[in-house]
């Protein structure tokens, strides 16, 4: 059993005349085998909150901890961080010219697996993910993201999550610009790295409808800048329904 623990995090950015305070005072705990949405409006923090899990140096945190098996977080470097079971599905991932697909993966899970895998055994890995996602083996040896359709980039993302197996992944709108079949093929590929890996599922969204393929554990709703209500599945059903309005008025109060 793994456990993801955020503790009191308040984190802000630089703005001009000053900083700015972003998150203020998330807890949240997340289990191996556990899926968690995190669901709120525009500018409420959610991606915020991914960004500073993965270490993005653009985010400041000024007080609270985030512990993995009770390891400070905070003091690992990006790449200690994904090499300690990490992952960040970006909302929109960038573009790598001159770096093939091929060789982005292998070198990644060079990194995380500390040694280089087996040329042929791996080969026949990335086959069987690809396949799994309904990605054309050409796709392999183009270059990262570079003119990817958005299906394309969040595909990618998640067959990078089937290869590097993490203890942790965070999910950032990985429903952002996917049509109903690659939600479908996207989900289905989230659900079978699930499955298979025992991992603790942090899902970042807006929307319902990556929910009807993901089930969550438990849901919870953030606006400006901290967890606000959870709950399990049927808090989603209502913010479907009515919205974040009773949430935001709350906080406004």
């Amino acid at each position: 059993m793994n456990t993801l623990k955020i503790s009191d995090l308040h984190a802000s950015v630089d703005v001009e005349g000053g900083t700015k305070e972003i998150l203020r005072g998330v807890s949240l705990t997340l289990d191996s085998g556990s899926v968690q949405a995190v669901m709120g409006p525009n500018g409420s923090g959610k991606s915020t909150l991914a960004y500073v899990i993965a270490g993005h140096p653009k985010y400041t945190v000024t007080s609270g901890s985030i512990t993995l098996d009770g390891v400070d977080v905070l003091g690992m470097s990006v790449d200690e961080r994904a090499r300690a079971g990490l992952f960040l599905a970006m909302q929109y991932p960038v573009e790598i010219p001159g770096v093939s697909v091929s060789n982005f993966l292998r070198t990644a899970a060079t990194s995380v697996r500390g040694e280089a895998p087996k040329l042929r055994e791996w080969i026949k890995e990335v086959k069987e993910a690809m396949a799994s996602l309904q990605m054309d083996p050409a796709f392999s040896e183009r270059n990262v993201n570079e003119g990817f359709s958005g299906g394309e980039k969040k595909r990618h993302e998640v067959l990078q999550l089937a290869l590097l197996k993490p203890k942790f992944a965070i999910l950032d709108e990985t429903d952002s610009g996917l049509d109903v079949d690659a939600l479908r093929t996207v989900s289905e590929g989230v659900n079978a790295f699930h499955a298979t890996s025992d991992a603790g599922i942090l899902l970042i969204t807006h929307y319902t409808r990556i929910l009807r393929y993901i089930t969550p554990d438990v849901v919870h709703v953030f606006v400006d800048g901290r967890i606000v209500e959870s709950g399990g599945p049927a808090l989603a059903d209502e913010l479907e329904a009515q919205g974040y309005e009773r949430f935001v008025s709350t906080v406004n109060a």
